[in-house]
């Protein structure tokens, strides 16, 4: 019985677990590329300390070192490298520094340069173990770490619409990969609070020939066109000379027996065509491409001036887009093209049989006239969770069922003492103020 409640609530829990819309592997071949730039900005930093003065005696001896300034460090020889459980190790070996400093030296005794050598060299020793350590290990675990607070976890796409990038997990680390699972949904900014549940398959990652992949399954595009639909951005209305000239001709050739019969003020009012999507698009991603389907209502009116407006036809559109998915700096770009394009009556098949000579121009005005606007939009990308100063590089896109991944290679865009520099928060600024290494790490 006992076991079987144990299976009960694990099941339970199973069901109750939020799907991630957005995964992101980080394979060792990014390491390489992150250890030489974090490795610069740790020889930045280190470049930058002021090194006490050293004086004192010791017996006859009198010692006056100044003015130590850091002129070179290498920390070439290292590794950075994943380890289960604690994601991310950097081990610095074999490390060379080159100093400049004025020394003022008095002694009573002749032929001693062995034991002055010892002193200097143990003297600067305890001042780096005093100054450098503390620098290293605030600039790993405060500066390296406040790249993180660069990364978009909820924010606004555009006036309408946000995105949430919240971890559902604590990433997981093999030998090999960094594995992230992000909520990747979508939230009209009017209602904050709102989510769309989860039914996609879950995005999977099994390449590693890249720096990075990212998934998005069926979810992550899906909650983006619902969030737009609540928000009442999905509807187009063109009035007068927004409605293309040969359109207008003939929407009026073909409703001329109807207009006939209005009264002389509405014959020759303005025509206005109106779209309005019914229901939330839908997207569909298959190995041989990704689809979003569309079914929206189109209306045909006059309005005369000061009148109400005269309705002509009312009809429904189904329409089928590709889409073509590319990354570009750090931005998912999307670009769309119109490939079904269907309108009937919801009346009768009477009148649908009468807009087939409608067809042809209205799918030519919504390919001329809508999906630019469209594209335009679609075009600006929406931010992928990485680092301020990081793009990708070198993408490419492979769909599977029900989602899709994108490879890709990482570039600096900027250097990262740029990045930390601009996010420094004021109290960090003294590295040996605002944050000590444990005992255990000081000795350098």
């Amino acid at each position: 019985m006992a076991l079987f409640g144990a299976l009960f609530v694990a099941l339970l829990a199973g069901a109750q677990a939020e799907l991630s819309g957005c995964k992101i592997r980080v394979t060792s071949k990014a390491l390489e590329l992150v250890k030489q730039e974090g490795l610069r900005f740790l020889e930045q930093e280190l470049e930058t300390i002021t090194i006490p003065d050293l004086r004192g005696r010791e017996g006859h001896f009198y010692y006056n070192i100044s003015e130590v300034k850091v002129t070179e460090l290498q920390l070439t020889p290292s590794e950075l490298h994943f380890q289960p459980e604690q994601e991310l190790v950097l081990q610095i070996s074999n490390a060379s520094l080159g100093l400049r400093f004025r020394r003022q030296l008095l002694y009573w005794f002749l032929k001693v340069y062995e034991f002055l050598s010892t002193f200097i060299t143990s003297g600067m020793r305890f001042l780096l173990n005093q100054q450098i350590c503390p620098v290293l290990y605030h600039a790993g675990m405060v500066l390296l770490n406040s790249l993180l607070d660069t990364v978009p976890v909820r924010s606004s796409v555009d006036e309408l619409v946000g995105i949430d990038y919240s971890l559902l997990k604590d990433p997981v680390a093999s030998d090999s990969n960094l594995d992230m699972e992000f909520r990747g949904a979508f939230f009209p900014l009017a209602e904050g609070n709102w989510s769309l549940l989860n039914r996609a398959v879950e995005p999977q990652l099994q390449e590693a020939e890249r720096m990075v992949y990212v998934a998005f399954s069926e979810f992550f595009f899906d909650s983006a066109m619902e969030s737009y639909f609540r928000a009442g951005a999905l509807q187009l209305s063109l009035v007068g000379d927004k409605v293309p000239h040969d359109l207008d001709m003939l929407l009026r050739a073909t409703y001329f027996g109807s207009i006939v019969l209005l009264s002389p003020a509405v014959i020759d009012s303005p025509l206005k065509l109106e779209l309005r999507v019914l229901a939330p698009p839908r997207c569909t991603i298959k190995p041989s491409g990704t689809t979003v389907s569309v079914t929206a209502s189109v209306t045909i009116a006059l309005v005369p001036p000061d009148l109400p407006e005269v309705q002509l036809s009312s009809m429904i559109m189904d329409a089928r887009l590709s889409a073509k998915m590319a990354l570009r700096g750090k931005a998912l770009r999307t670009q769309l093209d119109l490939r079904r394009f269907r309108i009937y009556s919801n009346q009768s098949a009477l009148e649908s049989l009468a807009l087939i000579p409608l067809q042809a121009p209205l799918k030519t005005m919504l390919q001329i006239g809508v999906m630019p606007m469209l594209n335009e939009r679609m075009w600006r990308g929406v931010q992928i969770p990485l680092p301020e100063g990081m793009n990708f590089v070198r993408e490419v896109v492979t769909n599977h069922v029900g989602f899709l991944t994108i490879g890709a290679d990482l570039h600096f865009a900027k250097g990262l003492r740029e990045v930390i520099e601009k996010n420094r928060p004021a109290n960090t600024r003294d590295p040996l103020a605002s944050s000590a290494p444990p005992p255990s790490t000081a000795a350098a």
